[in-house]
């Protein structure tokens, strides 16, 4: 297993790491199996979507603020965070993406995200390839 870290600078943000799991599964060796992606926080999240079209990533944080805002006065967790655990849980914690010649499979315009929920923080990614 690998470890990325990987900084976020807004209080939601989706940074896409494509490019730095690739790097891991080309270091690894493995020609061919299943890259594992997975974040292990409460309150952040990992996406595979387009990368391509910036304004996916825009309508995906509007889309889910509307449907987990940051205030609400029904939430009762303390931190005052709650938006941020119920985004982590609806995008969930991992991804996996097939390898084939040392490279990640995917298809047109995907790519994946490391989803931030409750930043800026300093976030940890493992990644870990399945021969």
């Amino acid at each position: 297993m690998k470890e990325l870290v990987v900084k976020t600078s807004s209080q939601t943000e989706f940074v896409e790491i494509t490019e730095r799991v690739q790097r891991v599964v080309g270091e690894s060796g493995v020609e061919g199996g299943v890259c594992m992606v997975f974040v292990p926080h409460t309150t952040a999240g990992i996406t595979i979507n387009e990368n391509a079209d910036p304004d996916v990533v825009s309508d995906m944080i509007y889309a889910l603020d509307k449907a987990a805002p940051w205030k609400d006065s029904h939430y009762r967790h303390g931190e005052g965070n709650t938006a941020a655990h119920v985004k982590s849980s609806m995008i969930g914690h991992s991804a996996q993406v097939f390898v084939r010649d040392g490279k990640l499979q995917f298809g047109t315009w995907q790519g994946i995200f490391l989803c931030e929920f409750d930043g800026p923080r300093t976030r940890k990614v493992w990644v870990s390839i399945l021969k």
